[in-house]
């Protein structure tokens, strides 16, 4: 059975040339407004979304934060015309797994797809296991991290990127071993988006000044925790 992809497109000759593709591969549902695209979410089966970011209805800046709501596993890979940093970060942070930006290959957001589709369907965190680190308790079945009654939603790349971590706790991790492992390929884009990650974490852990994961340059990063 072919996965079902949610494609949210409003310039017609751009959607029409790309689900022309891509439903070659898979079961392509086509909307060209952000409202009626997460409705059509909402009901439920689709295996990955690829989102335009400037939309009538909602953008997809804005679907992407509602999809996240409900579901923190889906990929997400966002198509855009917006080109600076910022909007990558942005969307980035919102839960997506990849930023490309227009004009793009068709065969590059296929290999994409196939990346994402294949990781999303391994268990990369067990479940039903908690585990401390300082004074955080990490929860990978819940992608959270829970401090002093506060609970921080991590998305679910975040969450495989922290156990990594854990798991090889104050040892030099390569780059290109991690990306492997979250990812699945060592790839240029993939470690933009690791870094993004990596700052976030870096940013929660600022609240216990016993865990600091290092930059080892040329070689990877290291969690240095007690």
């Amino acid at each position: 059975m072919k996965k079902k992809i949610l494609y949210v497109e409003d310039d017609s000759t751009l959607a029409f040339l790309t689900a022309d593709n891509l439903e070659q591969h898979y079961d392509v549902a086509h909307y060209e407004n952000g409202k009626d695209a997460f409705e059509a979410f909402k009901k439920g089966g689709f295996d990955l979304c690829v989102l335009d970011v400037m939309l009538p209805g909602m953008d997809g800046f804005e679907i992407a934060a509602a999809i996240r709501e409900r579901d923190l596993e889906v990929p997400i890979i966002f198509l855009s015309a917006k080109t600076l940093k910022e909007d990558r970060i942005k969307g980035l942070k919102l839960g997506a797994d990849d930023y490309l930006v227009k004009p793009y290959s068709i065969e590059e957001l296929i290999l994409k797809i196939e990346v994402f589709l294949q990781r999303s369907q391994k268990q990369t965190v067990p479940k039903n296991t908690t585990c401390t680190i300082g004074s955080f308790t990490f929860d990978p079945s819940n992608y959270s991290l829970h401090r002093n009654g506060e609970t921080i939603q991590l998305t679910e790349r975040e969450s495989a990127l922290l156990k990594l971590f854990i798991d090889n706790k104050n040892t030099i991790l390569k780059r290109e071993r991690m990306l492997t492992a979250l990812w699945g390929t060592d790839d240029y884009f993939m470690g933009r988006s690791m870094d993004v990650f990596i700052s976030r974490l870096r940013k929660i852990f600022k609240e216990d000044d016993s865990i600091r994961i290092e930059n080892i340059p040329r070689v990877g990063f290291k969690l240095v925790a007690p």
